[in-house]
């Protein structure tokens, strides 16, 4: 049965160097939660503390009502899947996906029943009497797997699972995953430094960085509404400038360094001449190639990807910004053409001079 998990101010040291100063959790239950942040940030430091794998140097972790700190991992009930897969060499398919079962002292009867409906589950029976080294990556990925939720685990954690495979085998194996999770409805706490990944498997993401959660929201709410800059630059691809706010009758709006004028209707806690960093979406940025109230640029290349085009565009101030628009049967604007471009006021995110606090409602 899957449970709810809590983490209350958790704190992780390694000497007198501190990788998680402050951390506080609620995972829900059978919610499929991702810690997601760069090499170094401490996401699977928390997860190894979940695990019971690190030592606990401040905080309390629950799994449900069940403080868990001094519990012996054995005895967490959690399902584990590694970067590396960790399955035995010298063990088939069949006896690695029923190792924990067999570690239980379960009957033969349950052995071979839970053997044989993971086995299925994953799509591994035909290999079941095959050892790892005769298996693909992903093949032996799905064993790691099977082997994890064969124990019918209250909670399952995995650890950067997809980073050893190729791009096309992870996004296959992505989506197996994902099914799998919802299937099974299993509390899952999955560590990835891949924004992509994250986004296409999780109900919900916490962002780390440096030890400590910068945002928890849904893939749809990091993306659209980022709780500061780091968020905004770590989710999908944005284009970074600088603004002015001034204020108008009508309220407020973004002055840009090339005299274009963004009205907003939703910023909070602004006011005039105050320098802000601006985040937009290449794809919130429209074409326009009649003159008017616009930023100027001119096209430096393009690239084809077929639903979409790439632009990489040059700003009067000499900066570089990118846009995604979707591809049409007209020809590509051509390298050096001069363009006009829009804003998608609804889609902006302002922030601090600093970067460090949102300033859209």
């Amino acid at each position: 049965m899957e449970v709810w998990i809590k983490i209350r101010n958790a704190k992780k040291k390694y000497g007198d160097f501190v990788a998680i100063p402050d951390v506080s959790l609620d995972i829900n239950r059978g919610e499929f939660f991702t810690l997601l942040g760069p090499s170094g940030c401490g996401k699977t430091t928390l997860l190894r503390m979940i695990a019971g794998f690190n030592t606990i140097e401040g905080g309390e972790f629950y799994f449900g009502d069940r403080l868990i700190n001094d519990l012996d991992p054995a005895k967490r009930n959690i399902g584990m899947v590694f970067q590396n897969y960790a399955i035995f060499p010298h063990l088939t398919v069949r006896k690695n996906v029923a190792f924990g079962l067999t570690n239980r002292n379960l009957d033969k009867e349950t052995i071979r029943k839970q053997t044989e409906k993971f086995m299925s589950l994953m799509k591994i029976e035909e290999y079941a009497d095959r050892l790892p080294e005769n298996l693909s990556g992903g093949q032996q990925q799905r064993v790691a797997l099977a082997r994890a939720l064969a124990i019918e685990p209250e909670v399952l954690l995995m650890d950067e699972p997809l980073s050893n495979l190729d791009a096309k085998l992870r996004v296959e194996m992505r989506e197996v995953i994902k099914e799998i999770q919802n299937r099974l409805r299993i509390t899952t706490v999955y560590v990835t430094h891949d924004q992509e990944e994250a986004m296409a498997v999780s109900d919900r993401i916490a962002v780390m960085d440096h030890g400590l959660i910068q945002q928890v929201g849904t893939p749809k709410m990091l993306y659209q509404r980022p709780a500061n800059l780091f968020v905004a630059t770590f989710i999908g691809r944005t284009n970074i400038m600088d603004a002015t706010i001034y204020q108008e009758d009508k309220g407020f709006g973004l002055l840009f360094d090339h005299g274009y004028k963004l009205p907003m209707n939703n910023l909070k806690n602004v006011q005039s001449g105050q320098a802000v960093k601006v985040s937009v979406r290449p794809e919130e940025l429209i074409i326009n190639q009649e003159s008017g109230r616009c930023l100027k640029a001119n096209v430096v290349y393009s690239t084809f990807l077929g639903l979409n085009t790439h632009y990489v565009v040059e700003l009067e101030n000499g900066e570089r910004i990118e846009i995604i628009q979707e591809s049409l049967i007209d020809d590509i604007i051509e390298n050096g053409t001069e363009i006009g471009l829009t804003v998608n006021a609804g889609k902006v995110n302002v922030f601090t001079e600093d970067g460090s606090s949102s300033l859209v409602s």
